[in-house]
């Protein structure tokens, strides 16, 4: 079986692995999402459909764990007096595609069980002046639960003035009833001056107090989550409490 390179995420907000199959098998089911390679509990909506309420949240204490050993290394000029800010990949800042998209920006060459495949990738609108802005105020860690041999070539394009300090992988999340977690104590940073933007619940279901939910983007020309975000997080990266921001955010 091919490897899972890519997740997206379903109505409930769950991570779920993409796996290339034959392009005719369940293509019909499949084209909105990874447009005839996905797995077949795989749905999504394209963007002019109504978005899946997103479940309720109550505030916890943010969670402190001892991982034994930090994702990260010991964070070096100019990011030593910064806090972190972690960003999804897929969905939140592009959306990535096996079938020809006439508009892609990117496209990437990956090799799957010895046959090349090219992946079309589509950016979000205004990620490029997002990561510029907020590569100069945080310490910026790009989070996905893809595979590196996806998501790094991609980040490599994405991110040319290199806003990105650092990158991880599926392989730095923390698999929970077949969930991909991204659990932010294991990064080796304060948990109480990092926040994460992703758009699927689950991904920071260990830190849900930390978290900027950002609504899932597939190809709306006209989405301005990102840019909308900018002002919210110079506010952030100046203040003492990030959690009394976070509660007044409504996004």
């Amino acid at each position: 079986m091919a490897e899972n390179l890519v997740t997206q995420v379903d109505q409930n907000g769950q991570t779920t692995p993409i796996i290339p199959v034959d392009e005719d098998e369940d293509s019909q089911q499949s084209t909105s999402c990874f447009c005839g390679f996905l797995f077949s509990r795989c749905r999504r909506k394209r963007h002019n459909a109504p978005e899946a309420p997103r479940p309720m949240v109550t505030w916890q204490p943010p969670v402190h764990r001892d991982p034994g050993h930090n994702l990260l290394p010991e964070p070096g000029s100019p990011h030593t007096n910064r806090k972190c800010l972690v960003l999804d990949l897929d969905e939140t800042l592009v959306h990535s595609s096996f079938k020809p998209v006439d508009n892609a920006d990117f496209v990437i060459p990956i090799e799957i069980d010895g046959i090349q495949h090219r992946v079309y990738v589509l950016k979000r609108p205004h990620v490029d002046e997002f990561l510029r802005v907020v590569g100069g105020l945080f310490e910026v860690v790009l989070f996905t639960a893809s595979l590196s041999k996806y998501a790094d070539p991609v980040a490599d394009l994405l991110d040319p003035g290199s806003a990105i300090a650092h990158r991880l992988f599926r392989e730095h999340c923390v698999m929970s009833h077949g969930v991909f977690i991204k659990d932010l104590s294991r990064l080796g940073r304060n948990v109480d001056e990092t926040i994460i933007v992703d758009n699927a619940p689950a991904s920071y279901a260990y830190h849900p107090n930390n978290a900027v939910a950002i609504q899932t983007w597939i190809d709306d020309p006209t989405d301005t989550a990102l840019r909308d975000l900018i002002p919210f997080f110079e506010e952030v990266a100046e203040a003492d409490d990030i959690y009394s921001l976070l509660r007044t955010l409504t996004f």
